[in-house]
């Protein structure tokens, strides 16, 4: 069996402590986390005693010493560029936050950088590895659905991540040539914020996108950005239009329910397709498989199986739906720098996320005008 990946946290982001540090340490066979990076002493000297591992403010030393393979960059939301330039410009191989950078000139700094030295980048785009999705995408990638012709992000996700989901449907491989957006202020009634913890009135800003493919399919965005800790914005839905069927995801904030439907036999009436979460025991326990009881004769089942199920029995992680997603970003990677192949979603996927929405935005300040792409990268500046 190969060697665990020899893995450095760079940043302090609370994500480092809270999700990735826990996330490598329950992946033994798989990465091992031998060293932590801050800017400051006391940040990284406390995220080094929270995780157990050496801890460093200089990179190069911690490089020198400790010989980390891949670098976990999470830091601050304006800083994922300049440190992620930074990581590889050290020679690691990277999991990037999201986005990947907020300038796509950036962006292609990275990128470049990478491809020079040969290193591989993934980014920590989970929403469609999360089990629910996983399940969507095997369905669709099985043929029963058809051909997908149009797909919608409904407050999913947002942004980049609302983006993903709704390419995801589509298949990475579709190429968006064209943009139309409109962000919209609007003012909310005295509600109480989850996030920030106190009862107050707000200004929320709605953004709604058109995206045109170039083999005529459609994608269509939404979101509001107090969509996830406003009650007066519980409404979470994606959703896709295909050849043979639709899926809809349904939703009060997290409490999701999938309807996805094919045709009865005789054509007069969609047939539902049942969803099974697979247990390690008939009580619980981690997550095995999503099951999809198609009702299809040719087809009756279509499976995905965690990639982080038990080996034994009670001897493995039991995540939830976002934690498998997060892993499954960085068992993108590991594999990728162990096979020397391209990670699952890479870095062009991530650059191409951030391109869209940031087209959005420039569709609205230009009154809505459609935006052709590629655009600029030097040009953007929402």
């Amino acid at each position: 069996m190969s060697e665990p990946i020899r893995v450095a946290i760079i940043g302090t982001a609370r994500r480092s402590d809270y999700l990735y540090g826990p996330i490598v340490a329950a992946l033994p066979d798989q990465m091992e986390l031998v060293a932590v990076w801050g800017r400051s002493t006391d940040s990284a000297r406390r995220l080094g005693e929270s995780l157990g591992v050496p801890w460093y403010t200089d990179l190069q030393k911690l490089i020198a010493e400790t010989a980390p393979q891949i670098g976990i960059v999470s830091v601050n939301y304006s800083a994922n560029g300049e440190v992620g330039l930074m990581a590889v410009e050290h020679g690691l191989h990277v999991l990037l936050e999201t986005p990947i950078a907020h300038k796509l000139s950036e962006a292609d700094a990275i990128i470049q950088a990478a491809a020079q030295r040969g290193l591989k980048i993934e980014i920590a785009e989970q929403f469609q590895r999360r089990p629910l999705e996983q399940i969507k995408l095997a369905l669709i990638a099985s043929g029963l659905f058809g051909r997908v012709y149009s797909s919608f992000n409904d407050f999913a996700g947002h942004g980049y991540h609302g983006i993903s989901v709704m390419r995801s449907y589509l298949g990475f491989d579709a190429q968006p040539v064209q943009v139309t957006g409109l962000v919209r202020p609007y003012e909310l009634g005295e509600h109480w914020s989850r996030l920030g913890n106190k009862t107050a009135t707000r200004i929320e800003t709605q953004e709604h996108g058109l995206i045109e493919f170039s083999d005529g399919r459609i994608g269509v965005f939404h979101w509001t950005n107090v969509g996830y800790d406003s009650p007066l914005r519980w409404w979470r839905s994606s959703r896709f239009l295909a050849e043979k069927g639709m899926g809809i995801t349904v939703g009060v904030g997290l409490d999701v329910e999938e309807r996805l439907s094919l045709l009865a036999p005789g054509g007069e009436a969609p047939h539902f397709i049942h969803l099974e979460r697979r247990w390690e025991r008939v009580d619980g326990g981690a997550l095995v498989a999503m099951v999809a009881h198609t009702g299809d004769p040719a087809l009756p089942i279509v499976s995905w199986e965690n990639p982080f199920r038990p080996a034994h029995q009670g001897h493995g992680p039991q995540w939830h739906d976002d934690e498998i997603g997060v892993a499954g970003c960085l068992l993108s990677l590991v594999e990728a720098v162990r096979t020397n192949t391209e990670p699952s979603y890479g870095p062009h996927q991530g650059r191409l996320d951030q391109e869209l929405i940031l087209a959005i935005r420039m569709s609205s300040q230009q009154g809505g005008a459609p935006i052709q792409l590629p655009i600029d990268p030097a040009a953007q500046s929402v």
